[in-house]
């Protein structure tokens, strides 16, 4: 097959998003496909660009990835250095590209790339894609709207309220929730912008920060345990991991700096207890009508209560990343799942001829 991997875009998660692109293309040359490697909002040369050969020479033209740093990108210093300065999302020639193709892989992570905007107009263009539509993305990117969907089908799930920039009452007392909380962007990712907040000053500076990334914000009870996810595909559910950062809780720089977390696949819990959390995750897929792939993430208690926080539409596929963790207990290696992937999402396409 012509793969375009689509990596990059404007999110907070564009670093991460180059990494699992890189391995994700790497990983589909070696079963054998054609694949060039694209950074969605940079494009690929100058427009008008004649790319209608562009698969004969694909590792030619695919972008050479970078480490991830350990903090977030400066977005406006990103935009400034398209050559165009447009304010269209898709670089040059991207979408020209993305028709050639067989099938785009997304490896994309955060706001427009799992918010379902990219899957509606790919819809509209005809694009064949991996993972989720556009309804189901939409969902589960906003937390808020999750977590309704989560109680509407019986999933544990913290209690939370949303908060509005615009909002001038910013006071808990009345509102249900309680000291200590977790701060986060509504619809962030990587845990970009959240904080676990002790005391009313902590809370006021946390929603500087969450505000900082997006307008609207989820304030939930801070759940004291231990953080697992799982991963589904295609409705069945991988095994259970766990991830225990060295330091702190499982924010951005836990999550891909090499050595800061312990990760356990499969997670050393009781039997019954991963069947549970399963379960649990398999139920998030279908409330938020997800397909293809997904990843859960949950939070355990002492007492052996869960709690599901919330769904991943195109989780990481990076050296540190969980999903692949996940497969490889299960016995397929990283080629492997991302043929899966392919194989997944090119039977809905054709499902519906």
């Amino acid at each position: 097959m012509d793969i375009a991997v689509l990596a990059g875009g404007l999110s907070a998660e564009r670093d991460v998003s180059f990494q699992t692109g890189d391995m994700v293309a790497k990983a589909l040359r070696q079963n054998g496909h054609r694949v060039v490697l694209l950074d969605v909002f940079m494009g690929y040369g100058e427009e008008e660009k004649d790319v209608s050969d562009l698969f004969s020479h694909s590792e030619e033209a695919s972008i050479v990835v970078e480490g991830i740093s350990e903090s977030a990108p400066d977005i406006a210093k990103i935009k400034s250095l398209r050559k165009d300065q447009s304010d269209c999302f898709f670089g040059p020639n991207v979408i020209s590209i993305c028709r050639q193709s067989d099938i785009v892989f997304l490896a994309l992570h955060g706001e427009d790339g799992e918010n379902g905007k990219i899957q509606a107009a790919f819809d509209l263009f005809g694009i064949r894609y991996t993972g989720s539509g556009y309804f189901g993305s939409a969902l589960a990117m906003d937390k808020g709207m999750s977590k309704m969907l989560f109680e509407k089908a019986g999933i544990p799930t913290p209690k939370g309220i949303r908060m509005n920039k615009k909002e001038t009452d910013r006071d808990l007392k009345d509102r249900g929730v309680s000291l200590p909380c977790v701060v986060k962007p509504c619809c962030g990712g990587s845990s970009v912008g959240v904080s676990i907040v002790q005391t009313e000053e902590e809370f006021t500076k946390a929603l500087e920060e969450a505000f900082y990334w997006e307008d609207e914000v989820l304030v939930e009870d801070y759940i004291a345990g231990r953080e697992f996810s799982v991963g589904v595909i295609d409705g069945k559910a991988l095994p259970v991991i766990e991830m225990a950062p060295k330091e702190g809780f499982y924010d951005y720089k836990n999550k891909y700096k090499a050595g800061s977390t312990v990760e356990t696949c499969p997670a050393v819990i009781p039997e019954d207890t991963a069947k549970r959390m399963q379960k649990f995750a398999v139920s998030a897929v279908k409330a938020l009508g997800l397909f293809t792939y997904a990843r859960m993430d949950f939070l355990l208690q002492k007492s052996g209560e869960l709690f599901c926080l919330e769904a991943n539409t195109l989780p990481g596929m990076t050296k540190t990343s969980l999903l692949p963790q996940e497969a490889q207990a299960a016995g397929m290696d990283f080629p492997a799942l991302c043929e899966k992937v392919i194989e997944i999402s090119w039977k809905k396409y054709e499902d519906t001829v």
